[in-house]
C-alpha cells in the first residue's frame, strides 16, 4: 500500500472505528446474533476493527496478518454468520474511503482513484482469506457428518445369537442403499448371523426403488447363507406396496419387530416361554 494513503489511514483510526461500530450497530437485529450481548458484541467487533489495521501498521497486505486468520476461526466457533462479516467489511471500506476523501488537500482526481484502488484491493485480500476460512470449515464440517451418518444410518445390530437387526430410519437413495448391503453382508459373516430383520419403521416412504433395494439386500444376505425378514411395514405402507405392484412373495414380512423376533427365534429353533411364578 502506498505509504501516503497507510499513513492517512493510521492517522484517523480512531474516526474511521468510531463510524464503523457506529453503522455495524444497526446490523444486529438483522442478523442472527440477537443472543450475543450488547458488550459481547461491541468488543467484538472492535477487536476485529483493530485486526484490520493490523494488516496496515504492519505492511502485510499480501499475506493478510496469521491474526485476521486466527479471529476468523473464533468467529466461526462463535457462529457469526459471514454474510454479517461480508456486509460490516463493506461498509468498513465505504467509511474509510469517505473518511480519506474528506482529509484530501488537494484537488488531484488521480490521487482519489489511487486512494479508492489501494483501499479496495486491501479490504479485497481480507474478504477473500474470510470466505477460504469459511468454506473450508464448511467442507470439514459437511464431510465430518456425511461420516457420521454413513457410520449411523445401516448398522447391523446383534440381538441375540444367530439374529441380528438392522433398523433403517429416513429415505433410502442409491448410494445409501449401496452402504446398507456392504453392512448386511459385513454384519452377517462377522456376527454369524442366521437370520437378519430389516426394520423399516422409520423410512416415511417405500417405492418401487426403495423395495428393490431391500429385495436385493435380501437376496445378497440369501446367497451367504442367511435369511431376511421385512418388519415394521404400517398400512399405508402395505397399501403403498400392493398399489405399486411390488412382489414380496419371496420375502417374510411381518407388521411390527416383536413379531419378527417371534418369527427368528422359531427360525433358530428357540421360542420365547413364560416362566412359572
Amino acid at each position: 500500500m502506498n505509504s501516503a494513503i497507510r499513513n492517512t489511514i493510521l492517522e484517523n483510526k480512531e474516526t474511521i472505528i468510531d463510524n464503523w461500530l457506529s453503522e455495524i450497530a444497526k446490523f444486529k437485529n438483522d442478523n442472527q446474533l440477537q443472543s450475543i450481548t450488547d458488550t459481547t458484541y461491541e468488543n467484538t467487533n472492535r477487536e476485529f476493527v483493530d485486526k484490520l489495521f493490523t494488516t496496515v501498521q504492519n505492511g502485510q497486505q499480501e499475506n493478510v496478518d496469521e491474526g485476521v486468520v486466527l479471529f476468523t476461526e473464533r468467529l466461526i466457533q462463535l457462529g457469526w454468520p459471514l454474510n454479517y462479516i461480508t456486509r460490516g467489511l463493506q461498509e468498513f471500506r465505504k467509511i474509510t474511503v469517505d473518511t480519506l476523501a474528506k482529509q484530501e488537500e488537494a484537488e488531484d482526481n488521480s490521487y482519489s482513484i489511487e486512494v479508492y484502488s489501494e483501499i479496495e484491493d486491501w479490504i479485497d485480500r481480507i474478504v477473500n482469506v474470510l470466505v477460504n476460512e469459511y468454506s473450508g470449515s464448511w467442507e470439514n464440517t459437511v464431510f465430518l457428518q456425511k461420516m457420521a451418518l454413513k457410520e449411523l444410518s445401516a448398522p447391523l445390530i446383534p440381538v441375540f445369537d444367530k439374529i441380528s437387526v438392522m433398523p433403517l430410519v429416513g429415505t433410502i437413495d442409491t448410494e445409501r442403499a449401496k452402504l446398507i448391503m456392504e453392512n448386511l453382508l459385513e454384519g452377517v459373516i462377522e456376527h454369524r448371523a442366521q437370520v437378519v430383520l430389516i426394520d423399516i419403521t422409520g423410512v416415511p416412504v417405500v417405492d418401487t426403488m426403495v423395495a428393490h433395494h431391500i429385495i436385493q439386500a435380501s437376496e445378497a444376505v440369501r446367497l451367504v447363507g442367511a435369511q431376511c425378514i421385512l418388519v415394521g411395514i404400517r398400512p399405508e405402507i402395505a397399501q403403498t406396496i400392493v398399489n405399486l405392484g411390488i412382489d414380496l412373495s419371496n420375502f417374510p414380512t411381518k407388521s411390527s419387530l416383536k413379531k419378527g423376533m417371534e418369527s427368528a427365534l422359531e427360525l433358530t429353533k428357540r421360542e420365547i416361554v413364560d416362566l412359572e411364578d
